[in-house]
């Protein structure tokens, strides 16, 4: 697989739903232990909508595809993770407007998301948010020059259960200090499952 081409974007967010909807209950409670206790409803609520969007329009360039991905986390996914979900899918989406998503194209637009998330968010790496799920698979992505499945799902997975041990200092979960160490961030879980389908999709395509 050389580039992700739309119909790749929309089995990348079929899986991704799939797996939200599946781990909701998971996501609700990492997040009724450190956060709001909404991210699960959140995701799901959000990335059906997403699907929902996507059937009914047809698309031509990934590019148009990610931006109404963004637009329709923006506007569905309450919460903190709405913003930034979005953030990232409209920094992917403007970095590959007029272009193929070729790997170059694509691992650059992955960078640019992490930037806009970083600023959007104000977060860092190593503050137990999703910024070290992103940020650890478009530093690995940016080392390489093919898609590879294994490389993108193992770096995610690494990096999620690296915020088990993590104390948090953005968000809700920040109140908690020291308390918020032995819980996995719930927005770097959620974000391993989209780097799991992306992979999946990946692999697929072989």
């Amino acid at each position: 697989m050389d580039h992700l081409q739309v119909n790749h974007v929309y089995q990348w967010m079929q899986i991704t739903n799939d797996k939200i909807q599946k781990n909701k209950e998971t996501l609700t409670s990492l997040d009724q232990a450190i956060g709001d206790g909404d991210h699960g409803i959140n995701m799901a609520r959000g990335f059906q909508e997403v699907m929902n969007k996507l059937d009914t329009e047809n698309y031509e360039h990934v590019a148009d595809m990610l931006k109404d991905i963004a637009m329709t986390l923006m506007s569905k996914v309450g919460g903190a993770a709405g913003p930034l979900y979005g953030t990232a899918f409209l920094k992917m989406s403007t970095r590959l407007k007029e272009q193929d998503a070729t790997y170059g194209n694509f691992s650059q637009a992955i960078i640019e998301a992490v930037n806009g998330v970083k600023q959007r968010g104000k977060a860092e790496i190593g503050e137990k948010t999703m910024v070290d799920v992103w940020s650890a698979v478009a530093d690995q992505m940016s080392k390489e020059n093919h898609f590879s499945a294994d490389l993108i799902v193992n770096t995610a997975k690494e990096a999620m259960e690296s915020t088990k041990e993590m104390m948090a200092t953005k968000g809700r979960a920040a109140y908690l200090k020291e308390r918020s160490v032995g819980h996995m961030d719930p927005g770097s879980v959620s974000s391993f499952y989209l780097f799991e389908a992306l992979a999946e999709v990946i692999a697929e395509e072989g």
